[in-house]
């Protein structure tokens, strides 16, 4: 029976770790030699993968055997809360892949690394789509995934409705290849996201932009799943529980961060510039007519048009960047696009999203940079106490506490770094004695702007006195100075 009450912070259930032979149908309980027990989700991964960590001195690898080929169910909550079920009775067992890491433990044990994944991503790779489709890009989606002939899914998908309606070719791809060139096309019906990100959760499949993910269906930002909280080992008072005398233990324990570290700490503004995040401009060539058309992307200019995760006031970078000053949005040349968009399909040139191929020059840079924001975003990665309720896609709220621990103009915490974040990535890990989430964490703006240096040392165009010199070195005396010309 299924605990239902939870004990302490990082208390779990963990049920009937069992593999399934296909031959056979032997099914064998090996949860006593699962030393460490791992579930992995991104939202930038299709499918759900996993690891097992085996002791075993059984010789279960060679008595069973244990090909690659079996299933796996399980069952793992935190008490009282969402089980992430992969029973026969759900319908939804995982399936082994792969084993990897077999050594010696002493004399009587060996170890090895049992990896999983769902039977979805299996189905991928032995079969290929090469068919026509026509409608919205999320019918087609689903058509792909409960198809018989190709992924035979029979979980829940989660979609947001797209806009744009087009009539495509899938030319002899996998599964996944198909959706994720349709994940490239479709544009939301209930927004101007461009660009969507199909996943698996232990609750299904989605198909959605990453406004969706924190922005529900009337643009309302979406509430926050859990806070989280970190402070210095100086500033803890467990005895108030962080200053609140109302918070219990066990919710001051799921609350507090156990260690966080920033995986891009900086702004890189030149890898950016170079990838065509901040200005970008399209070429979209008819090759019928042999007309053009070239569409400038200035991120400033657009910025607006899509919400953020704290709000739509401060763009990551604003202030001018140049002599001239101009803003880095100014320089649409730094990424030049070439994009053929006539395909004449039942003489119907329907672009290259199959809306207005007018629009598919700013419609492919919007894209692009979208993407870009993301993955230049504020990258956090925190460790917590395990709770399987926690996916991703969910909004959380991380506050960061400055080490000076003193307060500034809004409050108490960081203002740059706390806030609201999207779990991109999350680990469930599972040891004899614990159960922990490591979080990749993305929030692609900042609720306040950072401080800009207002000073005259850095002159404009019309301050400048300085002049552009040219010496020749012919001229060059023995101390090294040189006479212009």
């Amino acid at each position: 029976m299924a605990k239902e009450y939870i004990e302490f912070a990082g208390d779990f259930a963990l049920e009937n770790i069992t593999i399934h032979n296909h031959e056979d149908n032997l099914a064998v309980d090996i949860k006593g030699l699962v030393v460490e027990f791992n579930i992995y989700e991104s939202i930038f991964a299709n499918a759900l993968t996993g690891s097992l960590v085996i002791s075993d001195s059984t010789g279960l690898i060679g008595k069973l055997p244990v090909q690659g080929t079996e299933r796996l169910t399980f069952k793992l909550s935190t008490p009282g809360s969402l089980t992430i079920d992969c029973t026969e009775e759900s319908g939804h067992p995982m399936h082994v892949y792969a084993v990897s890491d077999k050594q010696q433990d002493g004399d009587t044990k060996e170890i090895y690394v049992l990896h999983f994944a769902s039977r979805e991503f299996l189905r991928n790779i032995r079969t290929r789509v090469s068919q026509a489709y026509s409608g919205r890009m999320n019918e087609m989606v689903a058509s792909i995934l409960g198809d018989e002939n190709y992924l035979d899914s029979r979980k829940t998908l989660n979609v947001q409705k797209t806009r744009n309606q087009d009539k495509i070719v899938i030319p002899n791809l996998h599964p996944f290849q198909a959706i994720n060139m349709l994940e490239r096309k479709a544009m939301a019906d209930d927004s101007n996201s461009v660009g969507y990100y199909f996943y698996e959760t232990p609750r299904g499949f989605n198909f959605r932009s990453w406004e969706s993910m924190f922005v529900d269906s009337r643009g309302n930002p979406r509430a926050a799943k859990q806070s989280f909280e970190y402070m210095p080992l100086n500033m803890t008072d467990e005895s108030t529980y962080q200053g609140n005398p109302h918070k219990d233990k066990i919710t001051h324990g799921y609350q507090s961060v156990e260690g966080y570290r920033f995986l891009n700490s900086s702004h890189d503004v030149a890898a950016m510039q170079a990838a065509g995040t901040y200005g970008h401009r399209v070429i979209s060539h008819n090759l019928y007519d042999k007309s053009y058309k070239e569409s400038d992307y200035h991120y400033h200019n657009y910025f607006n048009d899509t919400k953020h995760l704290d709000g739509n006031k401060v763009p990551v970078v604003s202030t001018p960047v140049d002599f001239d000053d101009k803003s880095i949005s100014d320089y649409p040349e730094s990424k030049v696009t070439v994009m053929p968009t006539s395909r004449f399909i039942h003489d119907e040139d329907t672009g290259a999203f199959g809306i207005d191929v007018e629009q598919d020059g700013i419609t492919e840079a919007s894209r692009l940079s979208q993407k870009n924001q993301i993955l230049a975003g504020t990258r956090l990665e925190m460790t917590i106490k395990g709770q399987s309720y926690l996916e991703v896609g969910d909004v959380i709220q991380f506050n960061l506490q400055t080490v000076e621990n003193k307060k500034n103009s809004d409050g108490k915490f960081d203002p740059q770094y706390s806030g609201r974040y999207v779990i991109t990535k999350l680990r469930h890990r599972v040891t004899t004695t614990e159960y922990i989430n490591v979080l990749e964490l993305i929030k692609d703006s900042v609720a306040k702007a950072y401080r800009t240096d207002n000073s005259k040392t850095y002159p404009g165009k019309k301050a400048r006195k300085d002049k552009f010199i040219v010496q020749d070195i012919r001229y060059q005396d023995d101390i090294g100075t040189m006479d212009g010309y």
